[in-house]
């Protein structure tokens, strides 16, 4: 017998979407789950291969705010998936978030965000863009209240953030290790 779900019931819908769930376990025991619904998102690290800069983006988080850290997250440019298809919201979300046109997208990964309580997957990708690609200010949308900051940073302090432990958002921290893999002439 594998495990299974007996019950699900929504107990906070707003920006976000709470459930608890009744679940039997495979020993035959019934315990109940407290599960952040968030669906899938997107996240996509844009990088200028002949200036050798990614762009990331610094926003407010509150979450941050609330655990008494800095409030600011320096990261790559995400969102939750509205289209069906992945590629087309990763494009959109470059485009809002940091005024980037997107064209070739590699895909790294569909992974679960933080699987003990959320059901979020991000399709995560890197992307190459030049200088021309640049056709927007970015910051977001205002109707969102997201005040973006675009950072502009050159690969070889990406690679120090992460060698000294300061790239704090794991998703970008996924997708720059990535990076260092798939293009480590970037980092010379």
């Amino acid at each position: 017998m594998s495990a299974r779900i007996l019950e699900v019931r929504t107990i906070y819908e707003g920006w976000g979407k709470f459930l608890k769930a009744k679940i039997q376990l495979v020993n035959g025991e019934i315990v109940e789950r407290e599960i952040e619904d968030h669906g899938r998102a997107v996240v996509v690290l844009p990088y200028d291969p002949e200036r050798r800069v990614v762009i990331l983006v610094r926003q407010m988080r509150s979450p941050l705010l609330l655990a008494g850290g800095e409030p600011h997250s320096l990261e790559a440019p995400a969102g939750s998936l509205a289209e069906s298809d992945p590629e087309v919201c990763a494009r959109r979300e470059a485009l809002e978030e940091a005024g980037l046109r997107l064209e070739t997208l590699e895909p790294v990964v569909r992974a679960w965000a933080m699987p003990g309580v959320s059901t979020e997957q991000l399709d995560m990708f890197l992307a190459p863009f030049s200088a021309a690609d640049r056709i927007a200010p970015g910051g977001g949308l205002d109707d969102e209240q997201e005040y973006i900051e675009v950072v502009e940073l050159a690969c070889s302090e990406l690679a120090a953030m992460i060698a000294s432990g300061r790239m704090l958002d794991l998703k970008t921290l996924t997708l720059a290790l990535t990076l260092q893999l798939r293009h480590p002439y970037l980092f010379e």
